[in-house]
């Protein structure tokens, strides 16, 4: 039975390359959704683009619900991968895969049949809702087969195989860059090129997942019935609070938005180069939390809780190391980058804020992505939607209104920085004296549900 390629090893190290190898599957990501708007604003009709961002806005939340499948699914299958149970392992992945096929569908059916209402609660009217509306419908689908390729993908990261999981976003991403331009302009297919593209990229994704985890590494196998019924309990428990804490996001994002819409177009032109930014230059800190899920399942799952402890550290230096040099590469392109997107006024006032004091605060919002990797792998999932929550629903909003009220649309980025390290800073703390307190004996409870298969009594002996 081979070992858990986290139980041995320098933690940094793993926490390294697992960050980096997910840093680029999520920048090309961002990469793959900016080409895709831009080959259709080529087409000269700002309503196409419009309808895209308001699809965008409510696929957004649905894409929320398959990352907290993918963060599940490693968290669980990472603990039977450390305690040596991999024939467990395999079938907890096959059947994660058919629970989030399940709940997915149920949310796409939602999203279909309610689209015309999402869409127009966001803000569309006329022709730009009705295009929405239909690149809705076109493209939705496609997320049932996304759903069963990150699940895929968390397997792989469960069981230290990064680089695979960034191949199936890269190579999938690849696609779509090709493909984009041929449907949307050559083809003059337009936004139904767009939606086109969107659905072969996600089943592109679900192919490469399939081939890498289940035919290449075969980490998958057909689960028993009694896994699906054992699995669905543990499974829930880490999935809800874990998808609530990624509908966080979003919402403090929209919260944020309209506090800053009242300072005018240069404001929001500038807002919006600081959201394309931030994706950009802090990838590796979104990545970071689903990153090291299964070096903290592995280890968790062995008993190892020196390990655990160090990758918890370890991953707060990362943090600080990442945003420090980032801070210092966004200061020295400022000027140029209000010189390429043409801002000016406030707009200038707003970058300049995010330059100086913005990035600054990504080093507490990476202390709270490392705290909710650890609660969400080690059976208190509750605890990351609680702090999300109270950052993005209960201070982010009172905090930009005030500095707002004070320093004009740069306010807006101080609030969000203050808010982020205050959440940032406490769950930190919170979270290293979890992870201080664990002890070997305190993983078996977390999943009763499953017996074990066969005995492992060197389970705790690793070290």
């Amino acid at each position: 039975m081979a070992e858990g390629r986290f139980l041995t090893g320098g933690t940094m190290g793993h926490v390294a390359r697992m960050t980096a190898t997910g840093a680029m599957g999520i920048t090309f990501i961002f990469l793959v959704d900016a080409t895709n708007l831009f080959w259709v604003s080529q087409l000269g009709n700002p309503q196409l683009v419009a309808a895209i961002g308001f699809a965008y806005a409510v696929q957004f939340f649905s894409v929320s619900v398959g990352v907290g499948l993918m963060i599940t699914a490693t968290a669980l299958i990472s603990r039977s991968v450390g305690r040596g149970e991999e024939a467990l392992a395999r079938r907890q992945a096959g059947a994660a895969c058919v629970i989030a096929l399940g709940l997915m569908s149920v949310v796409v059916s939602l999203i279909v049949g309610y689209r015309h209402a999402l869409i127009g609660f966001a803000g569309a009217e006329g022709e730009t809702a009705r295009l929405a509306a239909r690149y809705l419908a076109a493209t939705v689908p496609s997320l049932l087969p996304m759903s069963v390729a990150l699940v895929l993908s968390g397997t792989l990261r469960a069981y230290g195989y990064g680089a695979k999981a960034m191949y199936v976003t890269m190579f999938s991403g690849f696609v779509l860059l090709i493909l984009d331009p041929i449907l949307i302009l050559y083809l003059r297919m337009g936004l139904d090129g767009a939606a086109i593209g969107l659905v072969l990229f996600r089943f592109a994704l679900l192919g490469l997942a399939v081939y890498f985890a289940i035919v290449q590494m075969k980490l998958v196998t057909k689960p028993r019935l009694s896994t699906m019924r054992n699995l669905a309990g543990p499974f829930f428990a880490v999935a809800l609070p874990t998808i609530a804490t990624q509908m966080s996001t979003p919402a403090g994002n929209y919260v944020l938005t309209m506090v800053m819409a009242p300072f005018g177009d240069a404001a929001m032109a500038a807002w919006a180069v600081v959201g394309r930014l931030t994706v950009v230059v802090f990838g590796g800190l979104f990545a970071l939390s689903g990153a090291i899920g299964g070096i903290f399942g592995q280890n968790f799952g062995a008993g190892q809780m020196d390990r655990v402890r160090s990758t918890y550290r370890d991953a707060l230096v990362f943090c600080v190391i990442y945003t420090m040099v980032a801070w210092v590469l966004m200061i020295s392109v400022t000027d140029f980058v209000i010189t390429a997107f043409a801002l000016t006024g406030v707009g200038v006032d707003v970058l300049r804020a995010f330059s100086t004091v913005g990035v600054g605060g990504f080093i507490f919002f990476g202390a709270l992505f490392v705290s909710n990797s650890a609660f969400n792998n080690l059976g208190k999932p509750g605890r990351s939607t609680l702090v999300n929550w109270i950052k993005d629903g209960v201070l982010s909003w009172p905090a930009a209104t005030m500095l707002a009220a004070s320093f004009g649309a740069a306010g807006v980025i101080y609030g969000q920085a203050m808010a982020a390290a205050v959440v940032g800073l406490g769950a930190s703390v919170w979270g290293w004296y979890f992870v201080k307190g664990l002890k070997p004996e305190d993983e078996t409870p977390l999943d009763p549900a499953f017996p074990r298969p066969y005995p492992n009594p060197d389970r705790h002996r690793r070290r």
